[in-house]
């Protein structure tokens, strides 16, 4: 077996000490975090998903939410100060994070963002997340995820 490639998420939690565990899985195209959870074993309630905002402000947010739910637009706005916020579009992904859409990691984007971590996180001593790459996940514990893109835990997420 060759040497694992190291992905820009990865060297971010390695320059912070950061333990990780990186769970690779076949996927030649993108799939949804769903199947992602299907493809490694991971269980569906520790795998979260990163989404990247805009605000009115013409500002990006991250948010990580977990993988079976969908963002309540109203609550993420208000949990980073904007009127309102919406999903960018899929052809922006790359131009905006560095990532590709299923490979886009809270770690490591071009910029760093203001990000909210879904505070269902807290809960769990690791949460799996993009590795950065398609095919990649990584476990991280969400309190050091927080720690390294300085985020904040919020309730971001749409109940019935």
């Amino acid at each position: 077996m060759g040497k694992e490639v190291k992905t820009n998420a990865m060297r971010i939690l390695d320059k912070n000490k950061i333990p990780y565990e990186i769970l690779n899985y076949e996927c030649g195209e993108f799939i949804d975090g769903l199947h992602t959870a299907e493809a490694t074993g991971a269980p569906v309630e520790q795998s979260f998903k990163t989404l990247v905002m805009q605000g009115k402000s013409r500002q990006y947010y991250v948010f990580v939410i977990p993988i079976a739910d969908e963002v309540d637009l109203k609550a993420a706005a208000r949990a980073v100060g904007e009127k309102s916020v919406e999903m960018i579009h899929v052809k922006d992904i790359t131009a905006i994070t560095g990532y590709v859409r299923g490979g886009c990691s809270p770690l490591g984007m071009k910029k760093q963002f203001p990000t909210i971590v879904h505070e269902s996180a807290a809960a769990f001593d690791k949460i799996y997340i993009s590795g950065g790459r398609i095919g990649t996940s990584i476990t991280v514990n969400p309190d050091s995820l927080l720690a390294v893109v300085r985020g904040q835990y919020a309730d971001v997420i749409r109940h019935e």
